[in-house]
C-alpha cells in the first residue's frame, strides 16, 4: 500500500489528498440535493461550505495537535501545515465547522437546526470517502493481525514505520463501511423526521457509536493523560449529549 498516487520528478500527487477534495465536492452536491428539497438556497450550501470547510480544517488540525505528540510540533512547527502526511482528527473538524456553522447562521438569519440536518448526510458521507484517503495514506491504521485481509504498509508511511512489514487491521476500511451504512439510515429516514436537529443528532449518536466500536483497533489513536482514547472519550460524550438534546428539541417543540 502506497500513499502516492501520481509522482513526476520532485512533484507528487498524493491519495490523502486527492480523496478530501473528493469528500469536499461530494459533500457539498449532495448537501445541495438536501437543501433543495427542504426550500434552501444552493447559494447559501455552498457559500457556508467555503467557511465551513476552513473551519473544520482548522479545527481537525487543532485537536490532532492538541492531543497527539506535542513534543513533535514544538520541535519542528512547520509539521503544523504537513497535513498530507495525515494528522486532521475528525472529531476536531465537526467542533470547528459546528463552530463556524452557529456564527454563520445567526449573522444570516437561518435556523442552525435546519442547516445542521442539511449537511448530515454529506458529513457522514464525506467521512467515509476520507477515510479512504486515510487508508491509502497508512495513517488512522489499526494493530498487527493474522486476519486474511491485514495490509502491509511500505515503509514511509505511518502505518509503516509503526510496523513495518506486519499486516495490520484496516482499521480506515473498517469506518468506512460503517459510515456508508449510517449514510444509507440517513438517507433513507431524513423524510420522516420531522423535527428540525433530530437528523444531525441521530448522525452524532451512530458516528459516537460506530467510533467506539473501532476504535478498539486502532494504534495510532489520540490519548489524553496517557491512556484514556480521546475518540471514545467524545464518543461517550457525543451518545449522551444527542439523546439529551433529542429529547430537549423535542420538548421545545411539543406544545405544553
Amino acid at each position: 500500500m502506497h500513499p502516492i498516487l501520481i509522482e513526476i520528478g520532485t512533484f507528487s500527487i498524493r491519495w490523502y489528498g486527492v480523496m478530501i477534495v473528493t469528500a469536499c465536492i461530494v459533500g457539498i452536491w449532495v448537501a445541495g440535493k438536501e437543501a433543495e428539497r427542504k426550500g434552501i438556497d444552493k447559494k447559501i450550501i455552498q457559500d457556508f461550505s467555503l467557511y465551513a470547510i476552513m473551519g473544520a480544517i482548522i479545527g481537525a488540525r487543532f485537536y490532532y495537535v492538541v492531543f497527539g505528540d506535542w513534543s513533535r510540533f514544538i520541535e519542528n512547527p512547520l509539521t503544523l501545515f504537513a497535513i498530507w502526511q495525515g494528522g486532521l482528527a475528525i472529531h476536531g473538524g465537526i467542533l470547528g465547522g459546528l463552530l463556524v456553522g452557529f456564527f454563520y447562521t445567526r449573522r444570516h438569519n437561518i435556523s442552525f437546526l435546519k442547516l445542521a440536518d442539511t449537511f448530515a448526510p454529506s458529513l457522514i458521507l464525506g467521512q467515509a470517502i476520507g477515510r479512504i484517503g486515510c487508508f491509502f495514506n497508512g495513517d488512522a491504521h489499526g494493530y498487527p493481525t493474522d486476519l486474511p485481509w491485514g495490509i502491509v504498509y511500505s515503509p514511509e508511511s505511518p502505518a509503516g514505520q509503526m510496523f513495518p512489514g506486519q499486516a495490520i487491521h484496516p482499521t480506515q476500511l473498517y469506518e468506512m463501511i460503517l459510515n456508508l451504512i449510517i449514510f444509507g439510515i440517513l438517507w433513507k429516514v431524513r423524510k420522516k423526521m420531522k423535527i428540525d436537529g433530530h437528523l444531525f443528532l441521530l448522525y452524532v449518536m451512530l458516528y459516537s457509536i460506530i467510533r467506539i466500536f473501532v476504535e478498539h483497533f486502532r494504534a495510532d489513536k489520540l490519548t489524553y493523560l496517557s491512556q484514556f482514547s480521546a475518540a471514545q472519550s467524545m464518543g461517550i460524550l457525543g451518545i449522551v449529549l444527542s439523546i439529551s438534546l433529542m429529547v430537549y428539541v423535542k420538548g421545545k417543540k411539543t406544545p405544553g
